[in-house]
This record gives structure tokens, sequence and C-alpha cells, in this order.
């Protein structure tokens, strides 16, 4: 039986632990020639334990956090999100004319529901905001 530090490793693990070192690297973690020493380490490594051994003093859930792709997919979240929000809220507000419209009442009632789901929109749309530009 084979435990996890002797596991065989693949492509993809070795590919996945030298993304990491150049996060590090990119973040200040590593000097250039520790950073070039680890990557030909991780492209040699045999076995799942040789790839831990090459990031095993880096604080890796903080290399993760500070990502740009993993901001940038949590500001395209937020911008999907304002889009939905925007695609609700025109339904509401089409659904609310067209039954003021319907019932032929002379008094304006649907700026009610529109200025109330209007608020919702903008405090949403300005909550996300930050998330979107890209100093973060």
């Amino acid at each position: 039986m084979t435990t996890t530090t002797t596991r065989r490793t693949g492509d993809i693990d070795r590919q996945k632990t030298a993304a990491r070192l150049g996060q590090a690297l990119a973040q200040g973690y590593l000097a250039l020639p520790e950073y070039d020493q680890r990557v030909q380490a991780a492209f040699q490594a045999q076995t799942t334990g040789e790839l831990k051994q090459l990031v095993a003093d880096l604080p890796l859930e903080r290399i993760r956090r500070a990502d740009p792709r993993h901001r940038a997919a949590k500001a395209a979240a937020a911008r999907n999100g304002v889009r939905i929000h925007v695609a609700a809220f025109l339904a509401v507000n089409v659904a609310v004319l067209s039954t003021w419209a319907a019932t032929g009442v002379t008094y304006f009632w649907p700026i009610w529901p529109i200025l109330g789901t209007a608020v919702g929109l903008v405090s949403h749309a300005l909550a996300v905001r930050p998330l979107t530009k890209t100093g973060f």
C-alpha cells in the first residue's frame, strides 16, 4: 500500500506546484535563484512528497488569497450578480407597469415599487463596485 508521500506524481501536480512557486516569487516570498531551483526540482519530482517539500515553508493560504486569478473570478461573480439583479429589477417593474396600465387607475402607484427596487439595485451595485475595480 502506498502512502501520500510515496505516491507517484503526474504533470498536473508538477504544474500546480510550479504555479504556486510562481505566485510565491511574484509576492516576494522567494528570490529568483531559489525559485529556479524549486521549479526545476518540481518538474523532476517523482512523488507527491517531494512536491510538498518544495512548498512546505511557504504560506500557501496567504498566497492563494492574493492570487490575481482568484480576485478576477470574485470580481466576475460580483458583476454577474449585479447583472442578475438588473434583470430581476426590469422584470418586476415591467410586471408592475403592465398591471397599472391594465387596471386603468390614474394614480401612478407603480412609482413606489419602482423606487423600492431601485434602492436595492443601486445599493447592490455600489457594494460590488470596489470588488470590480482593478486595484482591489
